[in-house]
């Protein structure tokens, strides 16, 4: 891995520089199959880097880490650039100061990989309607975290209002293997749902989710109830027949799958660290019209008191 840093740089005399290790590196840039634009603060750009890197050993991108610093400083472009053979791709640490907080879109545009998707994460703090968001509108992809905002529920419950085809909410993401374990559950056949109640710590975005998801599949009512956590813990659907179809979690690990006339079936359903998420969502570069479905129904839920 070799860093090189510029201070009071250009975008084009980064790109130069790009180009110019790769050649002495060997690693040409047409095994990058995206652009990963990251908008973090200085206190979050540690762990959104070593996510954004270890996701990039399963999709090879040029990473654009986008940090503002000091708007009330002169402008000012700091760069520290970083690739080698070892690394999946390039990445290139962005400081902006001074009037360069608000025209972030000007320095990024010249440093993204020519015909290759760009998707936009926000790991923290993210704009009102990211896809109007300058920098937001230059991806084709724009993933946010909910779990982030100091009102995390409030914040998932509101993506609704601001969706554009091709948003996402790695609150969502985390909502995978629950939903797959879920869908299976009802392979064989096992009775019309009534209602049920998803249980999870206070606070997690997930949970009026993954109630929204139910509610909009199931057609029945869903609630969501507090637990003593970690994350989700439980789900708990009433059959009409009689009996629940439950999934109860309590070590943030494994599961036990209970099924009316079905023996207990233990089942792995560990929570999974942000590289694992983020490299699922940039596996798909289409809308994800399920995920949309579900914050409109999660929407409508608000709206009748209910969730």
């Amino acid at each position: 891995m070799t860093t090189f840093n510029l201070t009071e740089t250009t975008a084009s005399k980064i790109s130069s520089t790009l180009t110019r290790l790769r050649h002495q590196m060997g690693a040409p840039a047409v095994g990058m199959v995206l652009t990963l634009v990251v908008v973090v603060d200085e206190a979050g750009q540690y762990d959104a880097l070593r996510a954004a890197t270890e996701a990039a050993r399963e999709h090879p991108s040029r990473i654009l880490m986008v940090i503002n610093r000091d708007p009330a400083e002169p402008n000012r472009l700091d760069a520290e650039i970083r690739v080698g053979e070892s690394a999946p791709g390039e990445v290139v640490l962005l400081r902006l100061y001074g009037e360069l907080t608000e025209h972030a879109d000007s320095v990024i545009t010249p440093l993204l990989l020519t015909d290759t998707p760009v998707v936009v994460w926000w790991p923290g703090d993210c704009p009102e309607i990211p896809a109007k968001d300058p920098v937001g509108h230059l991806g084709s992809r724009r993933i946010l975290d909910a779990r982030s905002a100091p009102d995390a529920v409030a914040a998932i419950s509101s993506r609704a209002a601001s969706y554009v085809p091709g948003d996402t909410d790695l609150a969502w993401t985390r909502l995978t293997p629950w939903r797959s374990l879920l869908a299976a559950a009802f392979d064989q056949p096992v009775g019309k749902v009534t209602g049920g109640v998803v249980e999870a710590a206070p606070g997690n975005p997930s949970a009026p989710l993954l109630a929204a998801w139910l509610c909009d599949r199931l057609e029945a009512p869903i609630e969501v109830a507090e637990s003593g956590g970690p994350g989700l813990t439980g789900v708990r659907l009433s059959i009409a027949s009689g009996g629940e179809l439950t999934v109860s979690r309590t070590d943030a690990r494994l599961a036990t799958l209970s099924r009316p006339g079905h023996p207990d079936r233990r089942v792995a359903l560990a929570r999974r660290p942000a590289s694992e998420l983020l490299a699922e969502e940039l596996r798909r570069l289409d809308p994800d019209e399920i995920y949309a479905a579900a914050i409109r129904r999660l929407a409508e839920m608000k709206g009748q008191g209910r969730s």
